[in-house]
């Protein structure tokens, strides 16, 4: 998300001089400026000129036994609205200097964030036990500024993210406490997810015909390393660890010497790796180690009743995203019902191309969406 934010910040400031003239209106003019400000990282920003910094303060909570650490941004201006943001896969965690920027911007943005530090995000893995960070930073949260008169808190959260995130959200004791979910570039199915990253293929909602788009080639070797230790056979663990780094150093890496060694285990993860074949995803994702599964269906949103957030999700997704398709937001907000959907054209959190006007007027439209959700000030 932040670097193709950042190389759209030519057009936002071309954006921003507009809505100074008066050109866009107020809160346009303010979307313009959370955007520019996110885009500029800790660089200079109209918003940055306009609000004094935010306050960043460490904190320990516990919840039902299980403690977490976390950051507290506080804004110097009235709280418009409580907000978790989620951290993305990092070893730097909540102190990634990417996710403090945004951080900041969004309490610039009077919003009070809390970062909760995710240990298995922080490991590059995906795993349920986010999710029960995320509803214990939630429920904290809630209780945080309940006395200001809060009813609840939000949820951000970006990519492989959102699917922990909105688990979180339907869990019974968080449910209540929850006033809306952002995802930006997130998955319904895990199966879908897995199609896309090693084959390219993808569907278009309630069809059966599949369409091409260029992933990042690096996506399914992240999916490799936070699956590792799902791998219970060292000497398979070591050589994929060892075919993941040389593929992420180098796309065009040679790895055929690690692969004729692998055992049982490698061999079934290398086999879904070099498929290209969309229709036989299912099968190899069947054949992969019984952890592995276990996982993707614990993480897979399909098949999860999510009316209940019905009302409360606003979905972003670049239509040129090339580790999650959009289409994945599409199927997301289909099983939700009544949500905002915003598909930015041209946008991509991994692509070199530009987000042009028609991609910078839905950015707009969903920033607008995301401070609609603050108390007036």
């Amino acid at each position: 998300m932040h670097s193709s934010l950042r190389r759209a910040a030519g057009l936002l400031s071309l954006l921003l001089a507009l809505a100074l003239a008066g050109c866009l209106s107020a809160p346009d003019q303010e979307a313009v400026r959370v955007l520019q400000d996110i885009a500029a990282g800790p660089g200079p920003s109209a918003l940055k000129q306009m609000t004094p910094a935010p306050e960043r303060s460490s904190l320990a909570f516990v919840v039902d036994g299980r403690r977490t650490v976390a950051d507290l941004y506080r804004p110097a201006e009235p709280i418009g609205a409580p907000l978790v943001l989620v951290p993305g896969l990092s070893p730097d965690g909540k102190d990634d200097a990417r996710l403090v920027a945004l951080a900041e911007s969004l309490a610039r943005a009077r919003f009070l964030v809390l970062v909760p530090d995710l240990e298995a995000a922080r490991q590059l893995k995906i795993s349920l036990a986010d999710a029960r960070q995320i509803g214990d930073a939630a429920i904290h949260l809630a209780a945080m500024t309940a006395p200001d008169g809060f009813a609840g808190v939000g949820i951000a959260a970006v990519s492989y993210a959102v699917g922990p995130a909105m688990i979180a959200a339907l869990e019974p004791e968080v449910e209540p406490h929850v006033s809306f979910v952002l995802g930006l570039g997130g998955y319904y199915d895990t199966t879908a997810m897995l199609t896309y990253l090693t084959t390219g293929s993808y569907r278009v909602p309630g069809t059966s015909s599949w369409r091409q788009h260029r992933v990042d080639p690096s996506g399914v070797w992240v999916f490799v390393l936070s699956n590792l230790d799902r791998v219970s056979n060292l000497a398979d663990r070591g050589r994929l660890q060892e075919m993941a780094e040389r593929r992420l150093s180098d796309p065009n890496a040679p790895i055929e010497d690690l692969a004729a060694r692998l055992g049982p285990e490698g061999r079934s993860i290398y086999a879904l790796l070099a498929n290209r074949d969309p229709d036989r995803v299912p099968s190899l994702i069947a054949a992969l180690p019984a952890a592995i599964r276990a996982d993707l269906e614990a993480l897979s949103l399909r098949g999860r009743d999510l009316s209940p957030l019905a009302g409360r999700v606003i979905l972003i997704h670049g239509e040129e995203d090339s580790v999650i398709p959009y289409t994945e937001s599409e199927a997301l907000a289909q099983a939700i019902g009544r949500l905002e959907l915003f598909l930015v054209p041209g946008f991509s959190h991994v692509d070199s191309r530009t987000v042009g006007p028609e991609g910078q007027r839905v950015l707009i439209a969903a920033m607008r969406a995301l401070l609609d959700r603050r108390r007036p000030q």
